[in-house]
């Protein structure tokens, strides 16, 4: 691996207008990191800075897959990016990026799905000196597309085998547990009729699914409760999971999209609405997801387990 202090640089091997894309993407969000910033008086705000923009994933690597509009899954990779600040105040989505995220998901001049991340240089030099194989894939295989000089990157210390297993092992007993436990309460609220709370809970088991997947594959998850972020980045580790949420109709479309709000709506929101027939779908779906979760992380602990001597 080349010093991780010196990442590629080069989007030559994508088409010019994912370049032009990925600009229009750097130019928003500095416009809007400095919007959001305002004239705030705390050091973290005065002298708050982006440090690094780095594409990771199937577009850094040259496997993304673009189908939207040509087959019926229209399966489409996201544009993966990994903002680095220099104060970790600075990563609050809330606070700092959901409106550039926002505009960038309406901006006419952006076709591709995107999917942020935002950690300090601290807290990413930390995950690397822990071992996080995400972090180490990114600086390994992703293309930084904007840099500030003089804020390295540590060199990662890879776990040994035996710690590779045991923390694995310990995430899928732990996540896919909470999972099962969040559909045991989706189920009773079902008998029960109580159709916002079977709502959350099942909001709940699939993103506690996704996280199983996510920490059992690459020692790292995002702190976040956005499905479908979280969606993304397994379909994109695994094409498997690309089957799980069929979108052919807007009944299932409406479907997901519901599921996504629950978080906040179904608890907060009285205009939040969801029936018992979009529920029974999503239970069912989730049945299916949970089942597909406990394979993949089988199978990856026990590629692990056999590395242990």
């Amino acid at each position: 691996m080349p010093p991780l202090n010196f990442m590629k640089t080069e989007i030559s091997h994508l088409p010019e207008k994912k370049q032009r894309e990925l600009a229009r993407i750097q130019e928003i969000l500095f416009e809007e990191f400095d919007l959001a910033k305002g004239n705030g008086q705390k050091v973290h705000i005065q002298k708050g800075r982006i440090l690094k923009i780095v594409l990771f994933g199937s577009y850094a690597r040259g496997d993304w897959v673009d189908e939207a509009g040509k087959t019926a899954k229209g399966y489409q990779s996201d544009f993966d990016l990994l903002i680095v600040v220099n104060f970790k105040q600075l990563t609050d989505m809330a606070t700092y990026w959901y409106k550039a995220e926002d505009r960038i998901i309406r901006d006419r001049a952006v076709k591709t799905p995107i999917g942020l991340i935002v950690h300090s240089l601290g807290e990413v030099n930390d995950k690397l000196a822990l071992g996080q194989y995400f972090f180490t894939d990114i600086i390994r295989d992703g293309v930084a597309l904007y840099e500030l000089a003089g804020h390295r990157f540590v060199d990662p210390k890879p776990l040994n085998a035996k710690q590779a297993y045991e923390t694995a092992n310990e995430y899928f007993e732990e996540w896919f547990l909470a999972s099962q436990n969040n559909m045991k309460t989706f189920q009773y609220c079902i008998r029960e009729e109580m159709w916002k709370k079977a709502a959350f809970e099942l909001h709940q088991t699939v993103e506690s699914l996704y996280a199983c997947f996510l920490l059992v594959q690459t020692n790292y998850s995002p702190s976040t409760h956005n499905v479908r972020r979280l969606r993304s980045l397994v379909e994109a580790k695994d094409e498997r999971f690309r089957d799980i949420w069929p979108d052919e109709d807007r009944f299932q479309r409406r479907s997901f999209e519901l599921l996504k709000e629950a978080y906040v709506k179904a608890r907060y929101s009285k205009h939040y609405k969801i029936t018992e027939e979009e529920l029974t779908w999503l239970g069912e779906r989730a049945e299916t997801l949970a089942a597909l979760v406990k394979t993949a992380c089988e199978e990856r602990l026990k590629k692990l387990k056999a590395k242990v001597r």
